[in-house]
């Protein structure tokens, strides 16, 4: 990858609507009660993670959108809690609704490549607000998606 440049990077991101991804299979409808230790108040905020990854030429004529878009459905069968809603439960604790409503995704494309962020990739990437997009009203912690992909 090449060198920093002193000069601010500029690119456009063009992002599609949200759309809410499902499991692929109905999953079971389940309540779970969060463990005390996951359920402190002051764990209640949400973590922006961003994951770059290198063009792969075997997924060429491939839409990279849709491949993550199906594996999501598929994955969410096994781990179908993700699909659900936190919602608050007696006394303010914690639960998953399980209701298989999905998680958010959001496909967008940068007219940037990796090599020219420069070396090193590494927190805090001074680029990631324009890279992830906040949906408005997503960022509370009750009934709302419990994964946001872009």
């Amino acid at each position: 990858m090449a060198a920093p440049s002193s000069i601010p990077l500029k690119f456009t991101v063009r992002r599609c609507e949200p759309e809410l991804v499902a499991p692929a299979k109905p999953t079971p409808y389940e309540q779970k009660l969060l463990s005390d230790i996951d359920d402190q108040a002051s764990l209640r905020f949400q973590i922006r993670i961003i994951n770059f990854y290198q063009y792969e030429p075997s997924m060429e004529g491939k839409d990279p959108a849709e491949v993550i878009r199906e594996a999501l459905a598929q994955t969410l069968v096994c781990y179908y809690p993700f699909a659900g809603r936190l919602r608050e439960g007696a006394n303010g604790k914690l639960i998953v609704d399980c209701t298989g409503e999905g998680v958010m995704f959001i496909k967008a494309d940068a007219d940037v490549t990796l090599e020219q962020f420069g070396e090193p990739l590494r927190p805090p990437f001074p680029c990631s607000d324009e890279l992830l997009y906040n949906i408005p009203g997503s960022e509370g912690m009750l009934n709302c998606p419990l994964l946001l992909i872009q």
